[in-house]
């Protein structure tokens, strides 16, 4: 028996929604056979942050993350690989 995959998942792409008291997601508008519905992009902690997958660089993906981070410190940008769909983005978030 393995892992069901869900596939009810849909996302509200660009919304900052929080999964755990110290864990927000945001949903790259980016469907794909290899992304699913999307990118996710999670941010962990409160005023201070690490962004992990910060996703595409695509203009209002990048709004969007810039916008949930409004108020916050991003002391880290963590990515787990240099996909296209999970990298590009951390260049503009740095900046």
């Amino acid at each position: 028996m393995g892992i069901p995959f869900i596939r009810s998942f849909e996302p509200d792409y660009g919304k900052l929604v929080r999964v755990t008291p110290l864990i927000s997601r945001i949903v790259a508008n980016n469907p794909s056979p290899f992304t699913f519905k999307g990118t996710g992009v999670y941010i962990v902690g409160g005023k201070d942050v690490a962004v992990i997958d910060p996703g595409p660089d695509d203009a209002s993906h990048v709004d969007a993350l810039k916008r949930a981070l409004e108020g916050r410190r991003v002391t880290h940008i963590l990515v787990t690989h240099t996909h296209s769909d999970h990298s590009p983005a951390a260049k503009p978030l740095k900046a």
